[in-house]
């Protein structure tokens, strides 16, 4: 045996007469979620100091890969931040919309990497952008000499509640939404709702979306706050003008955020496939890519939402007046209820047929039971998806958003 080498009690087995040895091991996973408004005003602390596992000191150096949208708007301040604090930084501005969300981009974060000569122990990247942005940096970084610290600071409303509390990364590849990726947390997390300010309107409900997807599995006062403040929440942009809007937007976004992260602690790795934050993710993968660039993320997963809830209402699940109820909800979001993607039957049954594959062989589709409660299903048919389908297109006539609402814009995206 060579020097060093431990053998722990029962490793060693005995295998048609040749050794075998089996390995087990548990790796702690520790991240941090951190909420601080005017990320880079001069006096703020929280990226100095927010992190006790990446301190930012003077004479540090960080990479910092950028929306480019982002960097028009706000890469003056995100560099006078750094120089005030004596941070050397290198900033590379990225384009990061679905459309390119592919391994090229991956590439390019790969080249800056290894351009900065970045130290993987002590120089963490940080990613300032939408879910897409997070998304390619946190893939790069989970890559790059097999895995590089990376802190992300969303800076879409998907970006804070959904993409950038989770583990996940990924690009796409062809038609395949995230079908190269990896679990690799952020270091931390740094949220910031006053960039939200510059969103369009869209933007805005498309964070929403996801959102609605927790109220509508895990929380009927959720559902009843979108339903009662939503609206105005989404007008004012989450800034709170007024304190009765400040006090909803901060229960809105920590609610959503909580109830994600109850979630996802127990299962990051998804080990367990059942997983109720997968509603509004069945056949929305499927359509969102099929549809480029008319769908964004939220959109497409709020469309399988309002299909789902259908489906629910006609198994008896849902009742037609809590049907009516989330279809207001969605409207009042500014958020589609249908797209003329869904009259391809073959299409949605594809979408079913993927996400058996991904699901180990069984839907594990997640379906409402009324507002706020959730179970799991196997049996949905063909013929249940194109009456869903025709019962939601019979609806949807009367609750269609403005066509100015559904306007693609890539501000901050």
């Amino acid at each position: 045996m060579r020097s060093g080498t431990v053998f722990t009690q029962g490793l060693r087995q005995d295998v048609g007469g040749s050794p075998a040895w089996t390995v087990e091991a548990v790796r702690q996973v520790r991240y941090h979620v951190v909420s601080s408004t005017g990320l880079f005003e001069p006096g703020n602390t929280a990226l100095l100091n927010g992190c006790p596992e990446a301190p930012l000191r003077p004479g540090d150096r960080r990479l910092v890969v950028i929306d480019q949208n982002v960097d028009a708007l706000y890469g003056a301040q995100v560099r006078a931040f750094f120089h005030a604090h004596g941070v050397d930084v290198m900033v590379v501005a990225l384009r990061a919309d679905e459309s390119v969300k592919q391994w090229d981009a991956v590439s390019r974060v790969v080249d800056a990497m290894n351009d900065f000569g970045i130290d993987r122990r002590r120089e963490p990247v940080l990613a300032v952008g939408g879910g897409v942005l997070t998304d390619i940096v946190g893939f790069a970084a989970s890559l790059y000499r097999r895995g590089t610290p990376y802190i992300r600071i969303p800076t879409t409303l998907v970006g804070l509640v959904d993409a950038g509390v989770g583990v996940k990364t990924g690009v796409n590849y062809e038609r395949g939404k995230n079908r190269l990726g990896t679990y690799a947390p952020a270091t931390a997390t740094f949220l910031d709702r006053s960039f939200l300010r510059s969103l369009s309107l869209r933007h805005i409900s498309n964070g929403l979306a996801e959102i609605l997807k927790m109220a509508l599995i895990r929380s009927e006062d959720l559902f009843a706050l979108l339903e009662s403040r939503g609206a105005a929440v989404r007008a004012d942009r989450l800034q709170g003008a007024t304190e009765e809007l400040a006090r909803a937007a901060d229960a809105i976004v920590a609610e959503s955020i909580h109830l994600m992260l109850e979630e996802l602690q127990p299962n990051l790795w998804e080990s367990a496939l059942e997983r109720c934050v997968d509603y509004g993710h069945t056949f929305s993968p499927t359509l969102e890519m099929h549809a480029l660039p008319e769908l964004l993320h939220g959109e497409a997963v709020v469309i399988d939402m309002a299909l789902t809830t259908a489906l629910a209402t006609l198994r008896g699940d849902v009742a037609e007046a809590q049907a009516e109820r989330v279809y207001r909800v969605i409207h009042g979001l500014g958020l589609p209820l249908w797209n003329e993607i869904l009259e391809d039957s073959t299409l949605l049954e594809e979408a079913l047929r993927d996400t058996v594959r991904h699901r180990d062989g069984q839907q594990r589709l997640p379906l409402p039971i009324g507002i706020g409660r959730h179970r799991f299903v196997n049996d949905v048919t063909p013929g249940e998806l194109r009456d869903a389908a025709r019962l939601l297109r019979d609806h949807a006539r009367d609750h269609v958003p403005s066509a100015q609402s559904l306007v693609p814009q890539q501000v901050g995206a």
